[in-house]
C-alpha cells in the first residue's frame, strides 16, 4: 500500500535546495521557478513506505530532503532485485511511468524515514512546453538518466561481481556502502549477500 502522509507548507530554505540542483542543468529567473513552486508539497514518509508502486501509473516527482529510497524489481520468481538507490539531494520518481504514461515496472521505497519535496510531473511537463529553459532542463535531466542507465548496463555486461564491488568503492557512490542493508547493497550488485561478504573478506 502506497502511504503519503498529509502535506505541509515548505519553507524556502527546503525549496532553494531543489533550485539549486536544478540550475546544475539550467539557470531559472525567479518566475520560472515560482511556476513550479506553487505545486510543492513537503512530505513525511516513514521507513519503508511506498513512494512509486509497480504496476501504478507514477504521478509525482520527489526531491529528497533528508532519508534514503531504494528502486526495484520483482522478477518472475518473485525475487527483488534493486536497481537504484537514492540519497538526499537527488530526484526521485517513475520515469518510465511519467514519459510513457504507463504502469510503473519498478517500485521505490523508503529504507529509513525520509522527508521529499514533491510536486506532480503534469506541472514540470507543462513548464517544458512554455518556457525554454524549462525545456532545457528536462533535455539535460533526460541525458543525466540515459547516461546512467548505460553505466549500469556496462557494469553488469562488462564487470565480475568482484570487479563491481571495486568499483563501487572506488566511486563517488560510499553512501551506498556507508547506509544501505548489506542485502540491497548484494541485489544491486547483482550477487547474493554471501558472495558479497566473501569479496568483501578478500578487500
Amino acid at each position: 500500500m502506497k502511504i503519503i502522509p498529509s502535506a505541509h507548507i515548505v519553507p524556502e530554505q527546503v525549496s532553494s535546495l531543489l533550485r539549486q540542483h536544478i540550475e546544475q542543468f539550467a539557470h531559472l529567473t525567479d518566475e520560472e521557478w515560482s511556476h513550479l513552486r506553487q505545486h510543492f508539497y513537503l512530505q513525511d514518509l516513514p521507513k519503508r513506505s511506498i513512494f512509486v508502486q509497480e504496476g501504478e501509473i507514477s504521478t509525482l516527482v520527489g526531491f529528497v530532503i533528508q532519508g534514503s529510497l531504494r528502486q526495484y524489481y520483482i522478477t518472475s520468481e518473485g525475487d527483488e532485485r534493486t536497481t537504484y538507490f537514492f540519497f538526499e539531494g537527488a530526484l526521485v520518481g517513475g520515469y518510465i511511468s511519467f514519459v510513457a504514461a504507463k504502469p510503473s515496472p519498478v517500485t521505490i521505497e523508503t529504507m529509513e524515514d525520509t522527508q521529499i519535496l514533491t510536486f506532480p510531473y503534469k506541472a514540470l511537463e507543462d513548464l517544458y512546453d512554455h518556457f525554454a529553459q524549462w525545456e532545457h532542463f528536462g533535455r539535460k535531466l533526460a541525458e543525466y538518466l540515459v547516461v546512467g542507465l548505460e553505466e549500469r548496463l556496462v557494469e553488469h555486461l562488462m564487470y565480475s561481481p568482484e570487479q563491481r564491488y571495486q568499483r563501487l568503492l572506488a566511486s563517488h557512490r560510499t553512501k551506498i556502502l556507508e547506509r544501505v542493508p548489506q542485502q540491497y547493497v548484494a541485489s544491486y550488485l547483482g550477487i547474493t549477500p554471501v558472495s558479497l561478504s566473501r569479496i568483501r573478506g578478500r578487500s
